[in-house]
C-alpha cells in the first residue's frame, strides 16, 4: 500500500491547468502558431464535403467535364494543404511537448536534490522515479494530444454543425439523433477506462519501487536464495499491471466499434431520410453525399473527445502529484543573508543541542506553555523531520518541563554540548543508537535541530552559506557510494578546480596508487554502478582519496574502517593520519583500537555525552569507555 497511487480526480482543475499552462509561456509563439494552423486545418476539413457537393451538383449532374477538372484540382489542393498543415501542427506540438518535458524533469530533479534527507526517509525511491518519468510523460501527452488539439476538434464539430443545419435542418436533426446513444456509450467507456487507468498507474508505481529495491539489493536476494519468492512477488505485481492494461484494451476494443456502428446507423438514417428528400427533389444529390461525409467527420471528433477526456483526467492526476512534490518545502534553506567566513579555522561547537526525528504522540502538547514553530515555519510550509508536529523553540528548555518533554519526544540527542578546537581531533564512541552518526548529520545541516546551537568558528551554521558549510567538510562514510564512471571521476566528483595532478597525489597519499597501477586502464578504469567490481577496502580508499583531493578544512570519518581487513585497515590508518594533519577531525568508530591517538574521546550513551577525555584517562576512570574497551578486548581474545 506504501507505493499505491492516489485515485484519479476530476478531468479539469482550474488551478492545476493554469499552473500547467504556465510551462507553455516560453514557447507561446509556437503554441499560437499551432493554434492558428489548427484553425485553418479545421476550415479545410469542413470545406472538403462542400467541394464534393458543388462538384456533383454543378458539374457531374450537368455533365460539365471542364468545370469538374477544376473542382477536382481544388479538392486535391485542400487535401495537400491539410496534410502540410497537419505536419506543421504535429511538429510544433511535439517539439514544444518535448521541451516542456525537459524543463519539467530538470525542475523536478533540481528540487529533489535540494530536499532534505528526512524526505527520502519517508518516501520510496521508486515513487520518485515515477514522478520524473511516467507522470511527466502523461503531461507531454496532454500538451501534444490534449489541450491544443481539443480546440481543433471543437472547431470542426461547430463548423460541421453550422454547415449541415444551413444545408437542411431537418436532415441534420435526423443525423444527430444517434448522439444520445453515443454519449451513453462514451460515459460507460469513461468509467471503465478511468478504473483501468488508475490500476495501471498503481501497478507501475509498484513495479518501479519493487525493481529499484530488489535490483539494488540483488546480492542479499541471491545470498539468501530469495529469487523464487522475489519472482513470485514480481509476478503478482506484473500480473496486476497486465490485467489492468487488458481491461483498458477491452474498453477501447468495445468503444470504438460501438462508435463506428452508431456512425453507420447515422449514415443509414441519412440515406433513408435524405434519399427520400432527393427523390422528392427537396434535397440535391450533392448535398446528400456531403451529409454522409459530414456524418463520418462529425462522429470521429466525438470519439476523440472521449479519449482526450481520459488524457486530461490522467494529466490532472499526474500534475497534482508532481506539484505536490515540487511544493514540498526544502526545509534546509540557504539563509536570506548568508554569512561567508573569510577563513575557516575549524572550531566546532555543539551548544545545548536537542534533536528528535519524531514525537511519540501525534499532537504533543507542552507542559510549560505552548511550544511554537521555528520562525517563519507557518509561512513557508514548514515540513521538518517532525512533520505535522510542533518543534521545540530555540533557547533553554524549562527545567520543569524537561521530564515531560523527554516522555513525549523520541529524543536522539539530549542537551549535547562540546567544543572542538581548530586542528583538534576527537573521537565519538558509544553503543549503537547512542546518537553518534546523528551528530555529523546535524553538523552538515542534513537535518535541523529543535533546540540549541551548532557553531562553526563561532557562527551558527543556520546563518552560514550552506555551500561553504558543506564544502568545508570532508566526509568518509562506512558505506561508500561510488558513481558510474572512472576511478578518477569518482575522486574528482566533477569539482572543476581539482586537476589530474591533485587526483594522483591524493591517491598516493592514501596508499591507493599501487592498486590503480595494477588496473588495465589505470585512473581511467571503469567503475560499475555503486562500485560493484571493487572490494570494500578499495572503495574505502577511493573515498579517502576523494576527501583528500577536495582539501577540506574539517574532516568527518563515520565508521570508515569497520568493514575492511587488517592489511587494508593499516593502509587506511596511514591515510587517516595524512588526512587529519592540520584539520579539525571528528571520528566515529566502533573499533577503539583505531582512535587511541586522537586528542580527545567523547563517550555517548542514550543521546547524551557521559564521558570525555583521552584514551588513558577514560580507561583510568573505569566507566563506560572502560567497559566498551573490555568488551572489545575480550571479544578479540575469544576470536583469537
Amino acid at each position: 500500500m506504501h507505493h499505491d497511487e492516489e485515485p484519479l480526480g476530476k478531468a479539469y482543475d482550474r488551478q492545476l491547468m493554469l499552473r500547467l499552462l504556465s510551462y507553455l509561456r516560453p514557447y507561446r509563439g509556437r503554441v499560437l502558431g499551432a493554434i492558428l494552423i489548427i484553425g485553418v486545418a479545421s476550415l479545410l476539413q469542413v470545406a472538403g464535403p462542400l467541394i464534393t457537393k458543388e462538384g456533383i451538383d454543378r458539374y457531374i449532374l450537368v455533365k460539365n467535364s471542364s468545370g469538374l477538372n477544376g473542382i477536382v484540382l481544388l479538392y486535391v489542393g485542400v487535401i495537400v494543404a491539410g496534410f502540410l498543415l497537419g505536419y506543421l501542427q504535429t511538429y510544433l506540438l511535439q517539439l514544444t511537448g518535448q521541451q516542456i518535458m525537459f524543463d519539467l524533469r530538470m525542475q523536478i530533479f533540481t528540487h529533489l536534490q535540494r530536499l532534505p534527507l528526512s524526505y527520502y526517509d519517508r518516501n520510496p525511491v521508486g515513487r520518485m522515479m515515477t514522478r520524473v518519468t511516467t507522470d511527466v510523460d502523461t503531461l507531454n501527452e496532454m500538451f501534444t494530444s490534449g489541450v491544443v488539439t481539443l480546440l481543433g476538434d471543437i472547431l470542426v464539430l461547430l463548423g460541421i454543425l453550422g454547415v449541415i443545419l444551413s444545408l437542411n435542418a431537418k436532415l441534420a436533426l435526423v443525423a444527430m439523433s444517434v448522439i444520445p446513444a453515443i454519449f451513453l456509450v462514451t460515459i460507460i467507456f469513461k468509467i471503465k477506462a478511468r478504473d483501468s487507468y488508475r490500476r495501471v498507474r498503481t501497478a507501475i508505481a509498484k513495479i518501479n519501487a519493487f525493481l529499484q529495491e530488489h535490483l539494488t539489493g540483488i546480492p542479499v536476494v541471491q545470498l539468501f536464495n530469495h529469487e523464487g519468492k522475489s519472482h513470485r512477488q514480481f509476478d503478482q505485481i506484473n500480473r496486476e499491471h497486465l490485467w489492468a492494461n487488458l481491461d483498458s484494451v477491452m474498453a477501447y476494443s468495445v468503444f470504438y466499434p460501438a462508435i463506428e456502428i452508431l456512425s453507420a446507423v447515422a449514415v443509414a438514417l441519412i440515406l433513408w431520410h435524405g434519399g427520400g428528400q432527393v427523390i422528392r427533389q427537396e434535397l440535391t444529390l450533392g448535398a446528400l453525399v456531403a451529409f454522409i461525409q459530414y456524418s463520418e467527420r462529425f462522429f470521429r471528433p466525438i470519439a476523440d473527445l472521449s479519449e482526450k477526456y481520459n488524457i486530461l483526467q490522467s494529466a490532472m492526476a499526474s500534475s497534482e502529484r508532481i506539484f505536490r512534490l515540487l511544493d514540498t518545502p526544502e526545509e534546509i534553506r540557504q539563509p536570506a543573508q548568508p554569512v561567508r567566513l573569510e577563513k575557516i579555522r575549524g572550531e566546532i561547537e555543539f551548544r545545548n543541542v536537542w534533536f528528535a526525528y519524531s514525537s511519540r504522540k501525534a499532537a504533543p502538547t507542552s507542559v510549560a506553555g505552548s511550544i511554537p514553530l521555528p520562525p517563519g515555519a507557518a509561512t513557508r510550509g514548514f515540513d521538518s523531520p517532525l512533520a505535522d508536529k510542533p518543534s521545540i523553540s530555540k533557547g533553554e528548555i524549562p527545567e520543569k518541563s524537561r521530564e515531560a518533554l523527554e516522555q513525549e519526544w523520541d529524543w536522539v540527542l539530549k542537551d549535547v554540548s562540546f567544543k572542538v578546537a581548530p586542528g583538534e581531533s576527537i573521537a565519538v564512541v558509544g553503543h549503537t543508537g547512542a546518537g553518534k552518526t546523528t551528530l555529523t548529520s546535524l553538523l552538515l545541516r542534513f537535518y535541523e535541530i529543535q533546540q540549541g546551537q551548532i557553531l562553526l568558528d563561532g557562527v551558527d551554521i543556520r546563518n552560514l552559506d550552506l555551500q561553504q558549510l558543506r564544502s568545508s567538510f570532508g566526509f568518509v562514510l562506512q558505506d561508500v557510494f561510488l558513481f558510474s564512471g572512472t576511478i578518477a571521476s569518482n575522486i574528482q566528483l566533477g569539482t572543476p578546480w581539482i586537476r589530474e595532478e591533485a587526483i594522483w597525489q591524493a591517491a598516493r597519499d592514501v596508499n591507493l596508487e599501487e592498486f590503480i597501477e595494477e588496473l588495465p586502464n589505470g585512473y581511467a578504469e571503469e567503475v560499475k554502478e555503486r562500485g560493484s567490481t571493487l572490494s570494500t577496502g578499495q572503495k574505502q580508499l577511493i573515498a579517502f582519496a576523494r576527501a583528500l583531493a577536495h582539501d577540506p578544512h574539517n574532516l568527518v570519518l563515520d565508521e570508515a574502517t569497520s568493514s575492511v581487513d587488517t592489511e587494508t585497515e593499516l593502509k587506511i590508518r596511514e591515510a587517516i593520519a595524512r588526512l587529519m594533519k592540520g584539520r579539525t577531525s571528528i571520528i566515529i568508530a566502533h573499533r577503539l583500537s583505531t582512535i587511541q591517538k586522537v586528542d580527545r574521546i567523547l563517550v555517548m550513551h542514550k543521546g547524551q555525552i557521559r564521558e570525555t577525555g583521552t584514551h588513558q584517562e577514560l580507561l583510568a576512570r573505569k566507566g563506560l569507555y572502560y567497559k566498551l574497551y573490555q568488551l572489545q578486548y575480550k571479544d578479540q581474545e575469544r576470536l583469537a
